[in-house]
């Protein structure tokens, strides 16, 4: 399977190392992190998953070393219902985005842990994948232009710009979802 990550962000991470890496991660999952906490935000008995994920996207931040215990936030993540499918699959626009947000979390903890280029690629795949969506099922919309611009201004730039970007580019990513989920709300 291909993936939508620009050949040359995939290269500035492959040359850029680890911190370029988690950089990247941080940023991703930056733009997602308002779709899992608004979406999951009144769900009853999800309070320590917001919690963790909350806590989980602040710790990405710290891009100049891996995260310790990556791998345990990954096992703790895999815990998630979004990513324990059920027999129905994900039908409700909630829960797809909120599954995206997951997944993002769950290969930026890994790439930011291990440094692989592999799993940011994913990471930033799957941000592109869920952009891609949404732009499908709302006029007008041109989040996954906006996100591609992000993930190619991502290696190598300014951190505390990208973080409020990504902070932006996420709240204005969950006010279109909250339109969608209200236009196909009964009356």
């Amino acid at each position: 399977m291909g993936t939508l990550v620009e050949d040359a962000v995939v290269q500035a991470l492959r040359e850029g190392g680890g911190e370029v890496v988690r950089g990247y991660v941080a940023g991703c999952v930056e733009r997602m992190a308002p779709l899992f906490m608004g979406l999951r935000a009144r769900a009853p008995g999800r309070e320590s998953d917001l919690d963790f994920y909350a806590e989980s996207v602040r710790d990405l931040w710290c891009a100049d070393r891996p995260l310790v215990g990556a791998a345990g936030r990954v096992r703790l993540l895999e815990r998630f219902p979004e990513l324990r499918p059920n027999e129905e699959g994900i039908t409700d626009v909630a829960d797809t985005y909120a599954f995206f947000s997951v997944l993002s979390l769950r290969y930026a903890l890994s790439a930011h842990g291990s440094g692989n280029v592999d799993d940011a690629v994913s990471c930033g795949h799957t941000a592109l994948t869920a952009m891609g969506m949404l732009d499908q099922n709302v006029a007008g919309a041109a989040l996954l232009a906006e996100e591609r611009r992000l993930q190619f201004l991502s290696p190598g730039g300014d951190a505390t710009a990208l973080r409020d970007a990504s902070a932006a580019a996420g709240r204005e990513r969950f006010h279109v979802v909250l339109g969608r989920l209200h236009r196909r709300a009964p009356s």
